[in-house]
């Protein structure tokens, strides 16, 4: 009866004569027998205490359910032990009245959202009203919140209609992008198209200037020619041109055979006369010997038809 052995993690408070007198910490204790006795053995270490779950009124007057547990840790036994009739359930009932008057403070949407902020507003509220009984409130946290069941349908509801409107967001969004990237593509390609054909243009243009430039210095090269030899040149380059004109169609495929009216044969007999005007056309000169005429030859019927001598050009 005078020995007494205190475990680890708790205190023994000891009474003389029913008087608070020691408060034993861990280990051996002797007193005095019939005179001291043990009063409470109180836990130091730190507990949990579970709030049972109770309904709760928001700001908005929505019906909820709440659980919550508090951490606490006994720092002063004699306190604990003699300033309140039982530290826990003292604990149980201040938290739990402070719990409705901060949630009932809150709309229901800041309850679900703003949970740190509640555990803070309490666990301030509590230690300071637990301080005289020498205990800390270490952490206070709610555990689950259950708002009604048709508040649950309504929210799941409005969370689908906001990801719906997200997604018609982001998916207009991305046809906007499309178009105005086809857009500028477009454009892209209209402009180049553009440039394209304006120097496909300019090439064009250049090439018939360079082809005018070319056919002029032809015509100066013959004006030169026939002002420098007279009608020579002048016959020459007509025969020049009538024998490739005829042998163009004598290239023909198709052509095989050629029908040559009597009006043609008369060219070859007009050259003669055609190199005498321009000679009456450049003031008279000295021409060459004349050639000998070509006969005509033989007058056809129009519905014969007759191989083209090798001496005459042929002609359609």
């Amino acid at each position: 009866m005078g020995v007494r052995v205190v475990r680890q993690g708790h205190v023994y408070t000891i009474e003389r004569l029913g008087k608070f007198t020691l408060a034993a910490q861990p280990g051996l204790h002797l007193i005095i027998p019939f005179v001291d006795r043990v009063g409470q053995k109180i836990n130091v270490m730190e507990q949990v205490l579970d709030i049972p779950g109770q309904e709760i009124i928001t700001r908005d007057n929505a019906m909820v359910g709440v659980d919550a547990v508090v951490f606490f840790q006994v720092l002063d036994a004699g306190k604990a032990a003699y300033e309140v009739s039982s530290v826990y359930q003292a604990i149980m009932q201040l938290t739990t009245t402070n719990l409705r008057t901060v949630m009932g403070s809150l709309d229901l949407d800041e309850t679900l959202s703003k949970r740190d902020e509640i555990n803070s507003r309490l666990l301030l509220v509590v230690d300071s009203a637990t301080e005289p009984w020498g205990v800390k409130i270490t952490r206070i946290e709610i555990k689950d919140i259950r708002p009604p069941a048709d508040i649950s349908n309504a929210m799941a509801r409005q969370m689908k209609a906001e990801r719906e409107k997200r997604a018609q967001i982001l998916e207009a969004e991305g046809s906007k992008s499309a178009a105005v990237l086809k857009a500028e593509g477009e454009k892209q390609a209209q402009i180049l198209e553009s440039e394209g054909r304006r120097e496909a243009a300019f090439r064009d243009a250049e090439a018939r200037e360079r082809a005018a430039e070319a056919e002029a210095r032809a015509t100066q090269v013959v004006s030169d020619a026939i002002a420098t030899s007279g009608t020579q040149a002048l016959n020459y380059f007509v025969a020049q041109k009538y024998t490739e004109a005829v042998a163009e169609f004598a290239r023909s495929p198709n052509a095989k055979t050629i029908l040559f009216p009597i009006e043609a044969t008369q060219l070859i007999g007009t050259l003669g006369g055609v190199g005498e005007l321009v000679k009456d056309a450049l003031g008279g000169g000295t021409a060459p010997p004349a050639r000998p005429q070509p006969q005509p030859p033989r007058q056809l019927r129009p519905e014969s038809r007759a191989s083209v001598p090798p001496s005459l050009p042929p002609s359609e």
